[in-house]
């Protein structure tokens, strides 16, 4: 019998020569607490199987149960002749125990309707025991470069708990677009969540498409992403950007610019890649806005992190501005480097007496970390290893590891080639825990994502394409416990793979095939950025 569980599981082993037949008789009994589980199993495997799975009592079908001695996301399936149990450290686990169910039942269990009214579903005797490595198994989208309509995210979040990963970084505003109401700000969709085209390529293509690009989510769009991922056991940690890659923002209410060094009322939404220029004036002005802004997030959003970017804010505004070198002066500060953490100390605090913590990439070093803040380290390890040596929390997200905007492979059928080589197997390599950490230190990486930017993903396919499968390894890394990177059984991922290529097709995930894009997943003639040489991991 083949076990090809991914993530793969602690441990998995046949309990025996007979199987379970789930038939029209068979119920699914719910302990407290697991209802939702319950609701999720019926509105997908129940769909995919056109079984009712009517509520019954415990024993002879489908059992959930909470067993608190559990790890919390572990569990225990078990599959008997006589029926199936599922154990989980709470209703986390016992969901998590419902998706290995699901990949037990075949690639068939990922469809939205029986192929077949005389299909048998039968469940090989087996046991499985489980639990993940790391507690912070994360996803970043970019919905600011190309926006994802809300059914796309729903759809990524049914991806993200197939895989068992648990966090999805929700990056709402960014220089090309703001998309997320605010209602106090009414500018900030009206005018900041359009530009009227877009750069085709990386930034240094001359290709334009001159279709105006937009749209946003509406509180009530937000209210249900977030709720339909807690019936997934997914938070939802949103990213509202300062004090850089604020141009939209900028362009709906200027005087957030250096307006003593720039005419703010003559910028527009960006329609370019990059690092722009065009960042937030310090002011006090400037901060009881996105005090205003956080203030509708933090209602929005119950998640204890608040990401607020903090990357890519160059200085030479800050330079020539004499408000802001005033402001400098006035606070006591060394440089435009401290000024940057100025700005980040203040929403740490305000944050942080709201009873949520901030998180922010690498940059937020700069000038001197904030008191409660977490590093999410994207310029390699190094921001993490200091921020966890130095006592703070970190989410390692490496971008020579785990950028998914990099292309898969060489060659010129690789559509818009960004950046190095990563392949699948360069991902399943990764080692988040960076091993010149303490033992102590290492309690400080919470764990780990992968960052979906989306210049060149301009649709679902494009963002298939890039994501799929290399996250599918991603998953792996982030759940399973694995040997070293060099001693990853890379070629046993690959079989196991085999049969998680049928459970993607069953999903309509337009993913890279292992051979190569298909004809019409190549770009020709829209420029990427490859680099060859081998990057430097520091």
């Amino acid at each position: 019998m083949d076990l090809d569980f991914i993530p793969a599981p602690r441990t998995a082993h046949p309990s025996g020569d007979g199987h379970f037949l789930l038939t029209p008789a068979t119920t699914l009994s719910a302990a407290t607490g697991t209802e939702g589980v319950a609701r999720w199993i019926r509105a997908t495997i129940g769909a995919a199987t056109g079984l009712p799975l009517d509520p019954g009592p415990a024993g002879g079908g489908i059992e959930l149960v909470i067993d608190a001695a559990r790890p919390r996301e572990g569990y225990r399936l078990a599959v008997a002749a006589g029926g199936v149990r599922i154990e989980g450290g709470s209703a986390a686990g016992v969901f998590y125990g419902a998706q290995t169910l699901r990949q037990l039942l075949g690639p068939g269990a990922f469809r939205r309707a029986p192929l077949r009214a005389d299909a048998e579903w039968r469940l090989p005797e087996a046991v499985v025991e489980d639990a993940p490595r790391l507690g912070w198994r994360g996803m970043m989208l970019d919905v600011s470069r190309h926006f994802t309509p809300k059914d796309g995210v729903l759809r990524q979040l049914d991806l993200l708990a197939a895989h068992k990963l648990n966090v999805f970084h929700f990056h709402l505003t960014d220089d090309q677009g703001w998309r997320i109401e605010i209602k106090r700000y009414p500018k900030l969709t009206e005018d900041a969540s359009w530009r009227p085209r877009s750069k085709r390529g990386h930034r240094d293509s001359q290709l334009w498409d001159e279709t105006p690009h937009g749209g946003y989510y509406t509180q009530d769009d937000i209210r249900e992403i977030v709720a339909y991922a807690a019936e997934r056991h997914i938070t939802v940690v949103p990213e509202i950007e300062l004090p850089g890659h604020s141009q939209a923002a900028i362009h709906a209410y200027p005087h957030l610019g250096n307006t003593d060094v720039v005419d703010t009322a003559g910028l527009g939404v960006w329609d370019d890649w990059g690092v722009n220029p065009n960042v937030l004036a310090p002011t006090e002005e400037v901060l009881r806005f996105y005090e205003g802004v956080f203030e509708e997030v933090l209602v929005l959003f119950p998640s204890e992190f608040v990401h607020v970017g903090g990357d890519e804010c160059p200085k030479e505004q800050w330079k020539a501005s004499p408000a802001a070198q005033a402001r400098i002066q006035e606070l006591g500060l060394k440089d435009e480097d401290e000024l940057q953490s100025w700005f980040i100390r203040h929403f740490d605090a305000w944050l942080a007496a709201r009873g949520r913590r901030l998180i922010g990439w690498d940059e937020i070093l700069e000038g001197g970390l904030a008191p409660g803040a977490t590093v999410a380290s994207w310029l390699g390890y190094s921001g993490g290893i200091a921020a966890a040596k130095a006592g703070h929390d970190v989410v390692m997200c490496p971008h020579q590891q785990v950028y998914l905007d990099y292309r898969q492979a060489p060659g010129d059928d690789e559509p818009v080639p960004i950046a190095y080589v990563r392949s699948l197997e360069d991902f399943y390599r990764f080692e988040p825990v960076p091993p010149e950490l303490t033992d102590e230190q290492r309690g400080h990486v919470l764990g780990t994502q992968a960052n979906v930017w989306t210049e060149v993903m301009d649709d679902q396919g494009r963002i298939d394409y890039q994501t799929y499968p290399r996250l599918v390894a991603f998953a792996e890394v982030a759940w399973s416990e694995l040997p070293e990177p060099d001693k990853r059984d890379f070629t046993g991922f690959e079989g196991r793979m085999a049969a998680h290529y049928r459970r993607l097709d069953a999903l309509g995930v337009e993913y890279r095939p292992a051979d190569g894009p298909k004809p019409w997943q190549r770009r020709p003639g829209v420029l990427g950025r490859p680099i060859d040489e081998a990057p430097t991991i520091v």
